[in-house]
């Protein structure tokens, strides 16, 4: 008991250190870096894929990936309907077109998920450097 006890207060103590990362490095203008470290990564994981289409990046505050994501996902509409011509779709272009868009959902999901943890390692490198810096004494 005691045992798991300390272990959920170490992986406490970890899960809050990495959340206040961005208020340690700086609290008047966080970077790009900073903001997405600060983010959840399985909240943006969890949004890219069960809406889809990148709700995900929204969360994270990257609107690029976002509209590249709404550009494909309205260019694989667009490209199936003009396939497709006048005609009712049979059950495999269906399943190919919800393919599509799942395979589009899978891939903003990794992709946020990398981008997260990326981030959490260049502000962890950040801190590292800035407490080396502030480290200082007569017997160094």
């Amino acid at each position: 008991m005691w045992c798991n006890s300390q272990q959920t207060v170490q992986s406490t103590e970890n899960n809050c250190y990495r959340h206040n990362l961005i208020l340690e490095i700086s609290m008047d203008n966080p970077s790009k870096e900073q903001i997405l470290a600060a983010s959840s990564g399985w909240v943006a994981t969890t949004l890219n894929f069960l809406p889809g289409l990148g709700a995900g990046y929204l969360y994270q505050r990257r609107w690029i990936p976002y509209f590249v994501t709404g550009g494909v996902a309205t260019a694989w509409f667009f490209i199936g309907a003009i396939l497709n011509g006048d005609t009712e779709p049979t059950k495999p272009e269906q399943l190919i077109g919800i393919g599509g868009l799942l395979l589009i959902s899978i891939t903003t999901m990794i992709e946020a998920k990398i981008a997260h943890q990326k981030s959490i390692l260049v502000v962890e490198e950040q801190l590292q450097a800035m407490t080396s810096k502030k480290k200082g004494g007569l017997f160094r």
